[in-house]
C-alpha cells in the first residue's frame, strides 16, 4: 500500500513540476508572436480590430491549429508505441473496472445513446460489496479511500475463466482490445502495459498539462 500511495504522490509531484514548465513555455511561444507596440497583457481586453485583438486572435489560432495538432500527434504516437506491449493475463482490469457512475447512472446514459456507457454494460457486472471488489486489488481501494477521491463504482466481467482467462476472447469488445488507452491510469507492475505507461508517462503529462492550460487560456481571452 505505501508503496502505491508513494507512486501516486510521486505522480502529482511531477505533474506540478511539468505544468509549471509547460505554463512558461506556452507562454513564451505566446509572447513571440506579441507585436511590439503593445505594452497590455494577453487577458486584457482590446478594441475590436486593434493590434491587442490581433494578437489575441492569432494566440487562439496557433493553440488551434498548431500546439493542438502538435499535441494530437504525439498522443497517437503514445497509443502506436503501445502497440509494442502485449497483455500478460493478470486480469486485473477483468476483475476490477472501475467507473465514475454508478450502475443505473450508466444505464441512463446507455438509453441516452451513450455508446461507451451501453458497451460497458454490456460486458462488466457490478460486484455485490465493495469488500468484493477490495479482495482483487486492495492497496487501489485503500489509496482511494486515503485520497478522498470522489465517489468509485466497481465491475467486473463474467466472462473470466478460472484460470484468469477470458472464455470468449475472439469475440472480446473493442473497450477490451483498447485498454489501456490512458497510461495515466493505476495499471499494476503484472500488468503488460505497465512498461508502456513508465515509459511514456512524461510526455503523457505534459501533453494533459497543454490541454489544461490551453483551455484557460481560451477562457480568459476575450474576444
Amino acid at each position: 500500500m505505501n508503496d502505491l500511495s508513494s507512486s501516486l504522490n510521486s505522480l502529482k509531484k511531477r505533474y506540478r513540476d511539468i505544468f509549471h514548465t509547460t505554463v512558461d513555455e506556452i507562454q513564451k511561444r505566446v509572447e513571440e508572436i506579441k507585436p511590439a507596440e503593445i505594452s497590455g497583457d494577453i487577458f486584457d481586453t482590446y478594441e475590436k480590430g486593434s493590434a491587442g485583438f490581433n494578437w489575441q486572435k492569432n494566440v487562439l489560432e496557433m493553440f488551434e491549429n498548431d500546439i493542438s495538432r502538435e499535441i494530437f500527434r504525439k498522443w497517437n504516437e503514445i497509443l502506436q508505441y503501445r502497440e509494442n506491449f502485449n497483455c500478460s493475463g493478470c486480469a486485473t482490469c477483468c476483475n476490477l473496472a472501475c467507473s465514475e457512475f454508478s450502475p443505473p447512472q450508466l444505464e441512463e446514459k446507455a438509453q441516452k445513446g451513450d455508446k461507451f456507457a451501453s458497451q460497458f454494460m454490456s460486458i462488466f457486472i457490478p460486484y455485490n460489496s465493495r469488500g468484493d471488489a477490495e479482495k482483487v486489488y486492495p492497496e487501489y481501494l485503500k489509496m482511494l479511500d486515503d485520497a478522498k477521491e470522489t465517489e468509485v463504482y466497481f465491475y467486473h466481467c463474467p466472462k473470466l475463466n478460472e484460470c484468469k482467462r477470458c472464455s470468449d476472447y475472439e469475440n472480446r469488445p473493442q473497450i477490451c482490445r483498447d485498454f489501456p488507452d490512458n497510461p495515466l491510469s493505476i495499471l499494476p507492475e503484472s500488468c503488460g502495459f505497465y512498461q508502456w505507461k513508465q515509459e511514456v508517462e512524461p510526455v503523457a503529462l505534459m501533453l494533459h498539462a497543454m490541454v489544461e492550460i490551453i483551455d484557460y487560456y481560451k477562457q480568459k481571452i476575450c474576444i
